[in-house]
């Protein structure tokens, strides 16, 4: 996340040229403190069915080869390669976050890592999350801080010279999407880490719940 005067592409552009050259781990202190925050809320995943929204090139999906299922979804297709190379025994399916192409209470455990900010609102998505969702399972997922729009950040490729276009979501927007699709937040951490000029802020809000 850098403070640059850059062109903004829309998600489906911006990870269309950087899927290539998107390594499948956290690559940058942002990822680093999210993943860190998300695996510490993230419920056990050996032998359940495990569902990784905006999987991006699979850092998330990669980690679960021990689950009894595991899929990965995102809308972009060459991301979605990528997925397919670093965690081939994963289902890896094309589709939108708010419109997901599974059954009913069909995973025990779902994943989103910063995906939900390249989204309007949340209302849909949490709603699909809370429909996939078993009795008993839980959801994970993270955004970019929201401090970091009022900081004027921006997630530039690795030209410099363009940066993915992202809306900021408040805890607010959360608790009341959750809440109304009848999610329960039960855990949420806000890691902070050093930015660009040097001082310490939170960079990634995650959340954790369960169906009501």
């Amino acid at each position: 996340m850098r403070r640059r005067r850059t062109k903004i592409l829309s998600p489906r552009e911006a990870y269309a040229r950087w899927a290539r050259d998107y390594p499948p781990v956290a690559h940058n202190v942002l990822m680093r403190v999210e993943q860190a925050a998300v695996m510490a809320l993230l419920p056990a995943t050996a032998g359940r069915a495990v569902l990784d929204l905006g999987c991006g090139t699979g850092r998330y999906l990669s980690m679960f080869e021990d689950a009894r299922r595991a899929v990965g979804v995102d809308s972009s297709p060459q991301m979605l390669a990528e997925a397919r190379r670093h965690a081939p025994w994963a289902d890896c399916i094309r589709a939108d976050v708010r419109s997901l192409p599974v059954d009913d209470s069909s995973f025990d455990v779902v994943v989103c890592g910063l995906c939900l900010g390249h989204v309007d609102s949340l209302e849909v998505p949490m709603a699909e999350v809370a429909r996939v969702l078993a009795p008993g399972g839980k959801a994970v997922w993270s955004c970019f801080h929201p401090f970091g729009a009022w900081a004027g950040w921006q997630r530039t490729l690795p030209d410099g010279r363009h940066a993915v276009a992202w809306t900021a979501h408040s805890y607010a927007d959360h608790f009341a999407a959750a809440t109304e699709a009848g999610l329960q937040i039960d855990a949420v951490m806000e890691p902070t880490g050093p930015t660009a000029d040097g001082s310490e802020h939170p960079l990634a809000l995650v959340i954790r719940a369960q169906v009501i």
